[in-house]
């Protein structure tokens, strides 16, 4: 048991180190990620969707 309590002593003085960054700086941040990832989705799913198309003509699909 001593071995965990120091263990998150540790952990905890090597928290109070970080530098963390300011709330407006981690929100921009986290709307620059959501942006590119729904771009990024949207590319996808329209690349996905003409693939589709594609091998259903060549396969003489549906």
């Amino acid at each position: 048991m001593g071995k965990i309590t120091g263990f998150l002593k540790e952990v905890y003085q090597e928290l109070t180190k970080v530098s963390w960054l300011a709330r407006r700086d981690v929100i921009r941040s986290t709307v620059a990620v959501s942006v590119v990832v729904i771009i990024v989705a949207i590319y996808i799913s329209f690349v996905d969707f003409g693939l589709n198309i594609i091998i259903k003509s060549v396969l003489g699909g549906r």
